[in-house]
């Protein structure tokens, strides 16, 4: 169980990284700049929330995907 968990967080973690430099591509190369302007609006969680969208709608798939294969399997 805590291995599942620690892949799970591993993957969003990785997804964070990926949306953030896909939404904010001036993070490679100021990310100082990016970091000021986000206190200066105090949005600190939008990336979490943006993330956690986008997770559920990847674990929603990944759950269909997993009920296909095992109905498949069954047959």
């Amino acid at each position: 169980m805590i291995k599942k968990i620690k892949i799970e967080l591993i993957y969003f973690s990785v997804l964070l990284i990926i949306l953030a430099l896909v939404m904010h591509s001036d993070l490679i190369s100021n990310p100082s700049e990016r970091i000021e302007l986000m206190s200066q609006k105090e949005n600190y969680f939008h990336p979490l929330l943006w993330t956690s969208i986008i997770y559920l709608i990847i674990g929603l798939i990944r759950m269909i995907f997993n009920f296909l294969l095992r109905f498949k399997n069954k047959k």
